[in-house]
């Protein structure tokens, strides 16, 4: 490994221990000219989005808003395979807060995102215009909301997409899925369809990935600093009926099983263990809970 390689890799693995990594003069410079233009971003688009609100329903700024932050931050996103344009649920591995900008701005699609999401500077505002639907996992009583406001973005948006990890990863793992937000398909609505998605960033996933200890603002910050641009494909699979897998945890095998098919087949290598621990789902009761029993 050259020396440039192996800072970057000692960075990468300090970022995932938690620590606040360094930022170069020259990152820094490219910090605030991204963020620059991110502003003039807004400043064009959501007041065009509003003005378009006041006559007619289903913006399509939110879309171009998306797809050009997508490639401020230095995303190239080339689309593979056909998106169904409505009445589709994605189901995606998950790698980055950029996904969510990526995926939007190729297919318009609304999102369920953890709720650690919403607290980003900006990413969660730029999620919430998409109408992204914030899990708390924890909140037990909290699902039934949730799915509910699911099934609402699913109407207005035409799609949603879910990350069943639960987390972000390497892009060269893919952890168990949790399905409880797949439950807004039992059963499912009429004519809506399943179709997985994976996101490959190549060679630089594993320092672009939001992984271990990191916070949000630290991973934005490395990744708005980095030099160039780097590839991000999004390869839409075949899409398939809910209808012939009953209930989430089939259908959520079946998007698994397809997307771990995919990423074998893009990475040309088998999948390797996750190497950070991810926190089991504990729901926690709330108070009143406790005091009924």
């Amino acid at each position: 490994m050259r020396p440039a390689e192996q800072r970057d890799w000692d960075i990468r693995l300090a970022a995932a221990g938690g620590e606040n990594t360094p930022v170069s003069p020259m990152g820094w410079l490219r910090i605030a000219l991204r963020t620059l233009a991110l502003v003039l971003l807004i400043a064009v688009f959501v007041p065009l989005h509003f003005l378009y609100r006041t006559v007619a329903y289903g913006s399509p700024f939110p879309m171009l808003f998306l797809r050009f932050a997508a490639r401020i931050c230095g995303a190239k996103v080339e689309v593979i395979g056909t998106h169904l344009r409505r009445d589709v649920f994605y189901v995606a591995n998950h790698v980055s807060w950029v996904d969510i900008l990526a995926l939007a701005g190729a297919s318009g699609t609304a999102f369920v995102a953890k709720a650690e999401l919403a607290q980003s500077p900006v990413v969660g505002w730029l999620a919430s215009l998409n109408r992204t639907v914030f899990v708390k996992r924890e909140h037990r009583m909290g699902v039934a909301e949730q799915i509910n406001a699911l099934k609402e973005a699913l109407v207005d948006n035409w799609s949603v997409t879910v990350f069943p990890e639960g987390t972000t990863t390497d892009g060269q793992s893919l952890l168990p899925f949790k399905t409880s937000m797949l439950s807004v398909l039992e059963p499912p609505p009429p004519g809506v369809l399943v179709q997985p998605v994976v996101l490959d960033y190549g060679p630089v996933a594993e320092w672009i990935g939001w992984i271990g200890e990191e916070g949000g603002l630290n991973n934005a910050k490395r990744v708005l600093a980095r030099k160039g641009s780097f590839r991000l494909r999004l390869y839409y699979l075949e899409p398939f009926s809910p209808e012939d897998f009953p209930g989430r945890k089939a259908i959520g095998m079946e998007s698994r099983r397809r997307i771990e098919e995919a990423l074998l087949e893009i990475l040309g290598r088998p999948l390797r263990e996750f190497a950070h621990t991810v926190p089991p789902v504990r729901y926690a009761p709330r108070a009143e809970e406790v005091s009924a029993d």
